[in-house]
């Protein structure tokens, strides 16, 4: 008999995990198309016009992983959370608004700024991204984030998009080019 009752519950809990995993699946699947649209955006060559686009990419990504984990949104104070979570990743939110104004050298800048903000842009986006998604899974809301807890996290999240960014540029080597590449590797 205590079996029957205990049954429900467990049903319950596998149903709860479930639904937390899909979750954590749909809300990095997000982040990943939210980080794409960043780098994108960062090809505006309008000096500014990209920050802000990528600014409102970052905060609509927020609202929508808040929707997922039944987090209410308060756009003013998403704005601020993630202006304190871009405070973590200092060297590339400052990079961000130097990558921006070069693009008010005419050509040259236009062109550097267009190898770089992309980068950055879609990198600081994916490390905000995975901060929120691991804060509402840990059961946080907006109003309880503390930006400064999560400094290391982004820090770590930033690194692992950039090894993504960097295995993904190896992988598009044509075949020559990985074998030359890894005889240069092995020879030093």
């Amino acid at each position: 008999m205590a079996d029957t009752v205990d049954a429900p519950a467990k049903v319950h809990e596998h149903g709860a995990e479930s639904a937390s995993a899909d979750n954590a699946e749909l809300a990095s699947k997000l982040v990943n198309r939210f980080a794409i649209w960043s780098g994108v955006a960062g090809l505006i060559p309008l000096p500014v016009v990209d920050v802000v686009a990528v600014g409102g990419l970052q905060l609509q990504m927020l609202r929508r992983i808040s929707q997922l984990y039944g987090v209410p949104f308060s756009e003013n104070r998403g704005k601020a959370l993630i202006a304190s979570l871009g405070g973590a990743l200092i060297p590339a939110s400052s990079g961000i608004g130097a990558a921006s104004a070069l693009k008010f050298v005419p050509i040259l800048g236009t062109l550097a700024s267009g190898f770089v903000m992309p980068v950055l842009s879609a990198g600081a986006t994916y490390a905000i991204g995975k901060a929120f998604i691991e804060h509402f899974a840990s059961g946080g809301t907006l109003l309880d984030l503390n930006p400064p807890d999560y400094r290391e996290f982004v820090r770590t999240q930033k690194e692992m998009w950039d090894s993504r960014s960097r295995n993904s540029a190896h992988s598009a080597e044509t075949p020559a080019e990985h074998a030359e590449n890894a005889g240069a590797a092995a020879g030093s």
